[in-house]
Formats: C-alpha cells, structure tokens, sequence
C-alpha cells in the first residue's frame, strides 16, 4: 500500500471553502503514481514497454469535507487484478485524526501505444499483488 500526504490548497477549494469534488480524483492520480513507483516500475518505464494504463472507471464516495490548509493522506492499494485491468483502492484522511474523508477506486485498462486492449505483462503482474481492504469502500 502506497500513502501521500498533502496539504490542501486555496486553488483547489470552492466558494464554500471545501476542496472541490474533482480534486479527489487528483489525489487519487497522484497516490496510484507513487505506489506505482514504489513496486518498482514507473508509469514512464511502463510506457517505454509499450504499455499504458487508462482509467476506465472512477468511483468517490465523499464521507467528510477537507479544507483549506487541511493535512491529509490519501493511502492507494491494489484492489483487484485481471489479465487486462487493474483495480486501485483509495482511502483519504485527514492527518493527524484519521478522519476518513472519502473513498474511492479507478479501474484503469491495458493498452498498446495504438489503443489496443493488451495482457498486463507477467513481470507487472507480480508486481501488483491485491490486498483486502482496509477500509470500507
């Protein structure tokens, strides 16, 4: 499992001085980006084997606001593992308490540089080994 921790920005706030719903699935980007990196394979080295992997799906359950200046760590697991799909579970909460502030999963597809479905390749495979939840999704 793969954790970041950021503080949220005026910029990505609304007039309510709540971050803005699609800011979360920045948040999500980015933490999937660092667990990625943490197995052992980058997004780029990924790409450089001819291999990319595109969100299919997106799903946020917002539980609690975070704001301006707020602390928060977003944790990203892998969830489930296809031959063609890989399936990422988030959890964001605010540092410090622990407060689960939303949850969510991406679903993100195989392709080939020609947009073509394709097999994760095995080597990737074993790098992306599932766990259970660790928080109710």
């Amino acid at each position: 499992m793969g954790t970041i921790t950021l503080r949220v920005n005026y910029s990505e706030t609304d007039q309510m001085g709540v971050v803005y719903h699609a800011n979360y699935l920045i948040w999500f980007d980015r933490a999937r980006t660092e667990l990625m990196r943490e197995t052992g394979l980058t997004y780029r080295e990924l790409e450089q084997q001819g291999v990319y992997l595109a969100v299919s799906e997106v799903k946020v359950r917002y539980r609690a606001p975070a704001r301006y200046d707020d602390l928060v760590q977003v944790r990203c697991w892998v969830r489930e593992l296809a031959s063609r799909r890989v399936t990422f579970g988030y959890a964001v909460e605010r540092a410090g308490t622990g407060d689960l502030l939303a949850t969510g999963e991406t679903a993100l597809l195989s392709l080939t540089h020609e947009h073509t479905l394709t097999r994760i390749p095995e080597h990737v495979s074993k790098l992306l080994t599932p766990i259970p939840d660790p928080v109710r999704l």
